[in-house]
């Protein structure tokens, strides 16, 4: 029962959902549903070899994915809390915590390595209603690559007319122009004025917004995102090419 008898996501199996819109582009989420996670569990552990079951602690609804262990002979468990839609609520946080239980397991973690995906305004139909800006755009991953660590390396994005509008080849691009940070250690509820810095030129290379970092992550005050989720910050836009290369 280990992690690599669970296979990566295919190129079909993963959905684009626009995150952030701006007058000048827009940001793209990766995410898979919960019946790709039922098709994995099925293909790796037998459809009799996995099972799940929900519990409500706290007012949150909370699901167990359980695998059997042939070795052991017992059953093993992860758990994982969803978070409500705005369209139904109750089927909303089953979906969405059986979908995160999955990914404790294993199931899809690989999109957790792909870069900020930003669309250049051009390359979508954007269009402004009063104040809001909407999208009509649909989008889909045309193929994907992992090396042997089961990270994105290679990553096409096209509309729904099949035209290509995001492509990343490569781990890691070059010339991010990232500078080093201070290496003394930032405490854990704050960044320093440098981590600051170094996150400020990256927006500006890469063109993501801010937004689009606090919507991928959930983060409330950016400043205030701690050591560790800095670091995945930071790695996620050094594989995020320059706006002048896009």
């Amino acid at each position: 029962m280990k992690q690599a008898m669970i296979r990566l996501l295919r190129a079909e199996e993963i959905e684009c959902r626009v995150s952030i819109i701006k007058e000048n582009g827009l940001s793209l989420l990766l995410y898979k549903d919960a019946r790709v996670d039922q098709r994995i569990l099925d293909e790796t552990f037998g459809s009799f070899g996995w099972k799940r079951s929900h519990q409500s602690i706290d007012g949150n609804l909370y699901c167990t994915v359980e695998i059997y262990d042939e070795e052991k002979k017992e059953w093993v468990s992860k758990q994982d809390v969803g978070a409500a839609s705005y369209s139904e609520k109750e089927k909303g946080q089953a979906s969405d915590s059986f979908k995160r239980a999955c990914f404790n397991w294993g199931i899809g973690r690989e999109l957790y390595t792909a870069p900020f995906i930003w669309i250049q305004g051009d390359l979508a139909n954007i269009q402004k209603n009063g104040d809001k800006l909407y999208c009509n755009d649909h989008f889909r991953v045309a193929s994907i690559e992992y090396n042997d660590s089961r990270e994105i390396i290679s990553l096409v994005i096209v509309n729904t007319k099949g035209d290509c509008v995001y492509a990343m080849q490569g781990s890691t691009p070059s010339g991010t122009g990232r500078k080093k940070t201070s290496r003394k250690k930032a405490q854990e509820s704050a960044l320093s004025d440098e981590q600051m810095t170094a996150l400020q030129e990256e927006l500006a290379r890469t063109g993501v917004a801010m937004e689009a970092v606090q919507e991928r992550y959930q983060i409330g005050k950016v400043e205030t995102m701690g050591e560790t989720m800095y670091k995945r910050v930071m790695e996620a836009l050094g594989k995020t090419k320059s706006v002048k290369a896009a």
